[in-house]
């Protein structure tokens, strides 16, 4: 049947594309399509569309629009921020401006570095979250063990989940050689089956800030050991006092390019919304929330690209959220100014395409190559079935075979 569609679409190529951006007849692909919308380009024109202008649940694919915000309104070279302090009696206080690539290797370099500064010993270890007021979970998230349903935080390690190993006699380890067992994960892993688990450490938490807190300070209790820096005592939150100044300010070995391609590779819930709510604090400053980024969002998309919200509408930025919504008009334009940034997206058989995914909710997005030219596509389903390959690549097939406007 497909093949009959391809056809289809060459015989009609004369009347349907020569008009540019004319919507392809519906009755070639009502059998793949029951709800959606797509749009193709093609020097600078749309050659294919069908629903344009109307406004689609867009799941993961809408990272591409959060990804660029936060490029440009962060900036390529961005690195995000953890600060130290120490008091006079050697507790060391660590307050996060929501790094998402905290993670142990940065961990045991930051320990390190700690030591090379003349920290000698290490007591309390205070967390400060403060500069993120989010009231919980992104909507849409949920309290999964599942990574993706993992809760933002100002102050997080190893994106919040913990991979944990756990034998047949109930014997309990890391999973993995970076991160040493920690006492939390004994617990975390009461319940699971032998196996390797990666797990939301936020599941079945109400509010996550506690544990979250306290795997941040057994990741750097650990690695204080590991140095021989002496001392010990309690982990707990407290906020940094205001007499504090700060002992040392660590920017992420990662620049903000550097966290988008495993961003989008990997299609990470976290990373994205720490971005969006990173985005947030720089137009409206700390201490980040939704509401801020949804804000900052809004404002950027009309500045940038006169996007009003009858096209493009934005609660979280990673897609969890079935409130998001976005027009195949409104995703082509973002596309057209993510083109400097195309490599970050995963390459599939000569396409760059991010996929996005959610019960009932399936779509692409991404670019098309010819002769070393990019070109931008968005297919949105909001349907049942899962046709958006058959439908890729039927629209790839009237890309190859028109030559569009030049």
């Amino acid at each position: 049947m497909l093949l009959l569609l391809l056809a289809a679409f060459s015989s009609l190529q004369s009347s349907t594309l020569a008009n540019g951006a004319e919507q392809v007849p519906t009755t070639l692909v009502k059998h793949l399509l029951d709800r959606g919308g797509y749009a193709v380009q093609k020097h600078g024109h749309v050659i294919a569309a069908h629903n344009l202008h109307e406004m689609f649940v867009p799941a993961s694919v809408i990272k591409i629009a959060t990804g660029l915000a936060a490029l440009r309104i962060l900036g390529p070279d961005y690195r995000f921020e953890t600060h130290f302090f120490m008091d006079s009696d050697q507790n060391l206080y660590i307050r996060g401006h929501g790094d998402p690539f905290l993670i142990s290797e940065e961990v045991a370099e930051i320990v390190k570095k700690l030591k090379s500064l003349g920290c000698e010993t290490i007591n309390n270890i205070y967390t400060d979250d403060t500069t993120l007021a989010i009231g919980g979970s992104a909507d849409g998230g949920g309290s999964s063990e599942n990574p993706y349903d993992a809760q933002n935080s100002g102050l997080a390690v190893n994106f919040n989940t913990v991979n944990i190993e756990k034998d047949g006699d109930g014997k309990i380890r890391s999973a993995e050689e970076q991160t040493p067992t920690l006492e939390l994960m004994e617990e975390l892993a009461a319940d699971l089956a032998p196996g390797v688990h990666r797990v939301n450490i936020t599941r079945k938490t109400e509010d996550g800030n506690e544990i979250i807190g306290r795997y941040t300070g057994e990741l750097f209790r650990a690695f204080q050991k590991q140095e021989n820096i002496a001392g010990n005592g309690v982990i707990a939150f407290r906020a940094v006092p205001a007499d504090l100044s700060p002992f040392y300010i660590h920017h992420s070995s990662k620049t903000l390019e550097d966290i988008i391609a495993p961003l989008m590779l990997y299609s990470n819930n976290f990373i994205a919304n720490q971005l969006f709510l990173a985005v947030g604090a720089a137009q409206y400053d700390y201490p980040a929330t939704w509401g801020k980024s949804m804000r900052a969002m809004a404002g950027f998309l009309h500045q940038e690209f006169n996007l009003p919200a009858k096209e493009i509408e934005i609660i979280e930025g990673s897609g969890l959220s079935r409130k998001n919504r976005v027009s195949p008009y409104a995703m082509i334009q973002l596309l057209e100014s993510f083109k400097p940034y195309s490599h970050l997206l995963p390459e599939e058989n000569g396409k760059f395409v991010k996929s996005g995914t959610l019960k009932g909710v399936y779509a692409y997005a991404g670019y098309l190559k010819a002769n070393e030219r990019l070109d931008s596509f968005v297919i949105l389903l909001n349907q049942e079935k899962n046709n958006r390959d058959q439908i890729l690549q039927l629209l790839e097939e009237v890309y190859r075979s028109s030559r569009g406007k030049e």
